[in-house]
């Protein structure tokens, strides 16, 4: 064969992608997710079925580890001794399982993160729970698999009696997903699975009144209760926990933190260490002293406080920057029939519900399986007890057992296996009181077999089975929760900590942000007028001047649909001189996309009635328009939502407040513009596409601008790409339905250009006009004397060249009135706001 006809080509990149989802599905299926039948993931699985071969029940003396991991690795999980070893580990911790599965001797680690002494110094053997998983293994309760060199076979599941997976929960990492269950009281989920196997149709509503919450062995308090509701409506939700503490006072008067109870899954040690960090670091006031007083009766950590600090507002500070409250992400992804999925409570119970249906139907078949084989036998011994004298006779006088079996047979019409039992009968069981005892113990297999073929009959009496074998682990194992839950308080508040002061927000056009006290704007310094504020760069300038307090929200745009919050005491605190921070810095922002609108509205959670009664319009580049609740928006979300389903084609130009009977005018860049009542616009969802606003020309043409009339008393300001404007009266736009092609806004010409803005001014403000060479320009309103509507307007700027236009214009406050705002000597400042798009307009 010649060498190059064993190298078979194969395209890389089709191999990678199969190579790679091998890999994924195996991480999926075989290492990461529990099953939710069991509960278990396959090694956890492994662990127990070998710690089972080897005969290390609850009553039975310990192995060493490494006895056990040997087992373990050289039958069924050919992987790092390492991972069998903490697996086992993990299942002896009180502090990690809520209801542990192994009984450790030894150091198995600590609540401070101590790892675990080697495999061989410890000792384990199963406990008495985890003997209740493996309960009736060998009654073909469960299908078995060759495992990984095919000398031997290893059950795909666990027959358990306990629901594992709601009791001591999971969490694991895979490919593309990942798993975070809870554990839970098993009383709880025992009551919650018999209700639901009374009444299938039970609601979710009612299966939480009985689980109540997640138990976790640490303890802990579940500070809030929407985010459980959630969990188990939904299988995904954040449940808050925090530390149990006390506060005692000392003979000397001093109050003290006492901390019983941590929350699930954090590091003792480390929770110290980060305490005295902050205090070190000074971020934390009013500690003296942090000590671990922890010993064998329990948790105890003590945080000694200065004479005058307030022990709840320490407390509070400890649960804002330090693990004594921290969140579990819930995230029920369990594997059902071999695919990952994700589970609420009802589906969880459901599932472990039919796991065990279907073990105890294997198991009553097998039962009777064995019954009835046992009954043929009897059968068979009985007619030979009433003919002895023959049947001994018969086997005398055969030559071989196998002549006296089918001698047998013919005499008595019996099966192979009845005289096989019969020619291997013990003489003993020819006394009168032994051939009693096979009667009567025929009968009482003759109605153990109507038992069991009556409960593979009725569905009602395996479900009878299942309740009272669950009802059984209830009664040995139950114990009192350990999680305390808080049902009236609400998440924690980042606004308890920030005074609500007045503050300066100022937005450039290149879009830097900063917060400056107002305060500083009150300032007398020494001597001179001082100069301009904000420094920005040549090409920048201060677009919007907002001033708010540091409780305030305000909301961005982006001309992708997306809608973003921030909180004002979340922006960046400058000094009136600095420059900002780019909003892209602060905003999980695309890295195309860009804010297009932004509005301040100073209650959008905590007034119901507000949020309810206002509404969001919004306008895109090709002419829809869209209108949705305020309330719609009152959620903020770290990453954003859709404020608006946009097309691959279109962008959003503008979002604007409204009370809902405001007027919106919508320009095009062909010089046309239509008025309408915003109340024609019916308000939809917050992922709806919206409606048509007005009719496009062509498809060159665009909407430059949509503007929102709240005061009759201004002007419409209209430019033009070649440095012409017009300012109109808005009484000159005559109301019309909305989607028309509207009414001529400003005669368009080669003279003049496209349309490129349209604006709602007063003489209050200037005009930025920025050109596309990069000139900015500024233009004072005041200047502009008001015309008609359909005229061509006058000539704003002069461009120097012919291949020069503008390329946007944006309103900003009058020069004056700006200079009357930065600059430092300014003793009192009645702030005026650029963009009417909030709150107290609307």
């Amino acid at each position: 064969m010649i060498e190059g006809d064993r190298i078979i080509k194969i395209n890389i990149e089709e191999e990678m992608k199969s190579a790679y989802i091998d890999y994924s599905m195996s991480v999926i299926v075989s290492r990461a997710l529990p099953d939710v039948r069991d509960g278990l993931k396959p090694v956890h699985r492994r662990v127990l079925y070998g710690m089972n071969d080897l005969g290390l029940s609850s009553g039975k003396p310990y192995k060493k580890s490494a006895r056990i991991v040997g087992e373990v690795l050289g039958k069924y999980h050919p992987h790092g001794d390492s991972s069998v070893y903490f697996a086992m580990v993990r299942m002896a911790q009180v502090w990690s399982m809520r209801y542990p599965l192994v009984d450790g001797q030894g150091n198995f680690g600590s609540v401070d993160g101590d790892s675990p002494a080697a495999m061989r110094y410890t000792e384990a053997r199963l406990n008495k729970l985890s003997e209740e998983t493996l309960l009736d293994i060998d009654k073909d309760t469960v299908d078995f698999q060759l495992n990984f060199d095919d000398s031997l076979k290893e059950p795909t599941v666990l027959p358990t009696r306990v629901p594992l997976l709601l009791v001591n929960g999971a969490s694991g990492i895979a490919v593309g997903m990942a798993t975070n269950m809870a554990p839970h009281n098993l009383s709880d989920v025992v009551d919650a699975i018999i209700t639901y196997i009374d009444n299938n149709d039970v609601s979710i509503d009612e299966l939480v009144t009985i689980v109540k919450a997640p138990d976790f062995p640490t303890g802990g308090i579940i500070y809030g209760y929407q985010g459980v509701k959630e969990a188990y409506a939904t299988g995904r939700g954040r449940v808050v926990i925090r530390a149990k503490t006390d506060v005692e006072t000392d003979k000397n008067g001093r109050e003290k933190i006492v901390i019983t109870e941590i929350p699930y899954l954090v590091n003792k040690a480390e929770l110290i260490m980060k305490i005295a960090d902050l205090v070190n670091e000074k971020k934390i006031e009013g500690i003296s002293n942090v000590n671990d007083e922890s010993d064998r009766d329990g948790m105890r950590i003590v945080v000694d406080l200065k004479r005058d600090a307030i022990a709840n507002v320490v407390l509070n500070h400890l649960y804002k920057y330090t693990a004594l409250q921290s969140s579990f992400g819930v995230n029920n992804i369990a594997l059902v029939k071999g695919r990952p999925q994700l589970l609420n409570l009802k589906e969880l119970i459901s599932c472990f519900v039919e796991h065990r249906h279907d073990v105890v139907t294997r198991r009553t078949r097998f039962e009777l399986d064995q019954a009835e084989k046992r009954a043929h036998i009897l059968e068979g011994l009985i007619i030979a007890s009433d003919n002895i004298d023959e049947v001994i006779r018969i086997i005398r006088a055969a030559q071989t057992p196998d002549e006296a079996r089918e001698n047998l047979i013919k005499r008595f019409e019996l099966s192979d296996i009845q005289a096989r039992a019969i020619v291997e009968m013990r003489l003993r069981q020819l006394t009168g009181l032994e051939q009693g005892k096979l009667r009567e113990e025929y009968e009482a297999l003759l109605k153990e077999i109507a038992r069991l073929k009556d409960v593979l009959e009725h569905v009602h009496l395996r479900m009878e089975i299942i309740k009272n074998e669950l009802f059984e682990i209830k009664t040995k194992y139950k114990d009192g929760r350990r999680t305390e839950i808080v049902y009236a308080s609400e998440e924690f508040n980042p606004e308890d900590f920030y005074a609500n002061d007045e503050m300066i927000i100022t937005i450039s056009h290149l879009g830097y942000i900063k917060r400056t006290p107002l305060s500083e704007f009150k300032t007398q310094n020494r001597g001179g007028v001082g100069a301009k504020g904000s420094s920005t760069r040549d090409e920048d300038f201060i677009e919007h001047i907002y001033p708010a307090s540091m409780h305030n929200t305000l909301m961005f745009f982006t001309k992708k649909g997306r809608c973003f919050w921030l909180k004002v005491y979340e922006i960046p605190e400058g000094a009136k001189n600095s420059k900002g921070r780019a909003i892209q810095n602060l905003l999980n922002i695309d890295p195309d996309d860009a804010v297009k609108a932004v509005m301040r509205v100073k209650r959008l959670a905590d007034d119901v009635e507000f949020t309810n009664s206002h509404y969001i319009v919004m306008g895109t580049k090709k002419g829809v328009i869209k209108k949705s609740l305020l309330a719609d928006y009152s959620r903020p979300r770290q990453n954003g939502v859709n404020a608006i389903t946009i097309k691959d084609d279109d962008e959003l130009i503008q979002a604007r407040l409204t009370n809902g009977r405001n007027e919106i005018l919508m320009a095009t860049r062909s010089g046309r513009a239509i008025r309408f009542n915003e109340s024609t616009v019916r308000c939809i969802g917050r992922t709806g596409q919206g409606v048509k606003g007005i009719t496009l020309e062509s498809d060159n043409d665009e909407v430059v601008g949509m503007v929102c009339v709240k005061n009759m008393t201004e002007d419409i300001l209209v430019v033009s790409e070649k440095g012409y404007g017009k300012r109109s009266k808005i009484e000159d736009y005559r109301v019309t339905n909305r989607g028309g092609k509207g009414v001529k806004t400003m005669k368009i010409t080669d003279k003049t250009g496209d349309l490129i803005s349209i604006k709602s001014v007063t003489d209050d403000n200037d005009l930025m006009i920025i050109n596309k060479s990069g000139i900015t320009l500024r233009v004072a309103v005041a200047d502009l004397r008001t015309t008609g509507r359909a005229t061509q307007g006058v000539r704003l700027i002069n461009l120097d060249k012919k291949q020069d236009a503008i390329a946007s214009v944006t309103k900003v406050l009058a020069e004056r009135l700006e200079e009357e705002l930065l600059v430092p000597d300014a003793t009192d400042v009645d702030v005026p706001d650029v963009n009417d798009s909030e709150e107290e307009n609307a």
